[in-house]
Formats: structure tokens, sequence, C-alpha cells
């Protein structure tokens, strides 16, 4: 096709070099030429355009992993996904924070008081104008993200930003302020993982994945305390809350999981489909956030979601970067979540 229609294009520039116009149907036939090259010519480069994004979101979750593995180096043991004793409880920075100062390129963020709140006054002031919480930071941000901006308070004012790379918590059950004990995944409250804790090997086991900013939500609602049997069981079973159309995975400062984590409840880019006012939506939920006060437990189910169509892009705790499609086995996933299981993980 493109061989003819350069071909009638060519021909009829050797009529125009012997006269000096061409005629009304000449031109439509040119026009109609053009616009089917463009038409064939469109899909290759918007496939062209998604290959380089997906490139450069998996390069971001390799510096991601870097920054993982630096700290390692230097504390001995991976960072926790949040800490809630002592005065931070309010506001727990998450294991994203802790990682930046160790990512190349980011030396500013070595400035950052992890001593005090996100939202405290030095912390503002150390990242004028809004503050480190409504700091951009580029490597936590997917190419294809659509909603790449700041989260604004009631006043309008930014108080945010999201993020796209979030951390590997468990499989539902998250942690128990009252005994302590976390979720199995790789990241844990209020303890740092060491290398050897992960007794199903670092390439067995994931550390990061990808997630949708400003994604639709429940938190602090009753949940069940046995894994949901579909994700259609979800929304029925979940009690109470504060409903958000678009206040999940905005804070990328804030270590509890409804924001900064992942659970490996159900595969990557299933649909946990929950209705108000007649519209559907596909949500994460949460029970207690962690930290939200001593007693209650955190159970959630916070989906990995991507815009690369059919797949996730993944970080696992060996640093390197795997995608998991659509429709990768369940079992396998949940194995890939826990990083003592001693499961026998066989993988294609």
């Amino acid at each position: 096709m493109c061989y003819e229609a350069l071909r009638y294009l060519r021909l009829l520039a050797m009529k125009i070099v012997y006269r000096s116009a061409f005629t009304l149907i000449e031109l439509l036939v040119v026009i109609a030429i053009i616009g089917i090259m463009v038409g064939l010519l469109l899909p290759a480069v918007q496939s062209a355009r998604e290959a380089a994004r997906r490139m450069s979101c998996q390069n971001n979750l390799k510096q991601l992993g870097l920054a993982l593995h630096n700290y390692e180096s230097t504390f001995k043991a991976f960072p926790p996904s949040t800490v809630v004793t002592g005065g931070s409880v309010n506001q727990p920075w998450s294991a994203q924070s802790f990682l930046l100062p160790f990512l190349e390129g980011n030396a500013s963020f070595e400035r950052i008081n992890f001593s005090a709140g996100y939202h405290h006054g030095t912390n503002r002031s150390l990242f004028p104008p809004l503050g480190i919480a409504a700091t951009r930071v580029p490597m936590l941000i997917c190419p294809s993200e659509i909603d790449d901006r700041q989260r604004l308070n009631v006043a309008g004012v930014a108080e945010h930003y999201p993020l796209n790379y979030v951390i590997n918590v468990g499989q539902y059950f998250i942690f128990d302020p009252v005994t302590q004990r976390d979720g199995g995944g790789a990241f844990s409250v209020n303890r740092q993982t060491r290398p050897a804790s992960i007794l199903d090997g670092l390439s067995n086991t994931l550390a990061m994945a990808e997630a949708k900013a400003f994604q639709p939500r429940i938190q602090d609602a009753t949940l069940p305390t046995t894994l949901p049997a579909s994700p259609d069981a979800v929304s029925p079973s979940a009690v109470g809350g504060a409903w958000a159309e678009s206040s999940g995975h905005t804070e990328w400062v804030c270590g509890r999981s409804i924001h900064t984590g992942f659970t490996t409840t159900f595969g990557p880019n299933t649909k946990v489909p929950h209705t108000v006012a007649g519209r559907l939506f596909d949500i994460d939920v949460v029970s207690s956030r962690e930290g939200r006060n001593a007693i209650d437990a955190t159970y959630a189910v916070i989906t990995t979601r991507s815009y690369h169509a059919g797949m996730v892009n993944t970080l696992l705790m060996d640093g390197s970067v795997t995608a998991f499609n659509d429709s990768t086995d369940l079992t396998l996933w949940r194995q890939l979540g826990t990083r003592a299981g001693h499961e026998v993980i066989k993988r294609d």
C-alpha cells in the first residue's frame, strides 16, 4: 500500500514539472494518500513511545533497587515500611523516603529531618515553598502516569505529591500493634529486615511494584481477618470506613500502606469492584491504618496496577526488575510476596 502511494506521488511530481497546476481530483487523492500513510504510521509511533516509557519505568525501579542495596550496605538491613512508635505516629515516614538519600543525584534529600514529621515546620522550611511532602520526586513517578500532579488540600494549596512505586508489605494481614507481628512481606512496620531473614531468597521476593496515583480507596474500615475469597467479596465485607474517590497512593512521604505499599491478595491489575452512587470503581481497601491506634490490626487489599497494558513492572529484592503479566498465577504471585514462606517457587 505504502509503495503504491509513494509511486503515485512520484508520478504526480513528474507531471508538475511539465505543467504549472494540477487538478482538484489529484489534490484530493494526494490528501487521501497522506491521511492513509499517517494512519498507518501513528500506531507504530505510539508503540515506540510506549516502549520508551516502559523502559524508563523499569529504569526508575532499577535506580530504586540500587538505593535499596546502598541503604543495606550502610545499615546492614533494609528499611522498615514505616515507624509508628515514638512521637511521629501521626506522620509516619515511608520506606521510599528512607531510600531517597541513597539515590544518585538526589543529594538534596539528605537534608530530610526524619526525627520530625513531614509536615513539621523544619521539613517545610528545608524544601520551600510547599515543603518536602509536596515535592515531586521524579524517580517515584512512572512516565505513563496520567495524574502527575500535586494533591491539593481543601483550601486549594498543594500538600502532597503521589508516587507509582510501592513496597511489598504482605499478602493481606500487615501489622498488629499489640504483638508487633508483621505480614511477612519484604518490608515490615517498626522493623528493619536483614538479608539473612529473607529465607526465600532475594531473587524470589518482591520488593516494589507499580501502582496508580490518585487511586479510589476505603480506609479505616472493619475487614474480616480471613483472606477474601475473590475480588467481588472485598467491597461487601468492608464495614464503615472513609471513602475517597481519588486519594490512595497520593502521599509518597507517608509510610501507611494505602499510600506507599501493596499486598499480594490478588494478582497484577486485578479489578476490585465497588459501586458508589451508581458509579463503578476499582478500589483499594485498608482497615485501621498503621499507627492510627495501639490496638487495631491492619489488613488490606491493595493491588498493583500499571498503565503499561497487560503487565506491571516489579523490583525484586536482589535489585533485578521483572515484568509480570495480568495472567500471572495467583499462587506464584503470593509466594513471591513472602520473605520466609519456604515455598518452592517455579518461575517460567
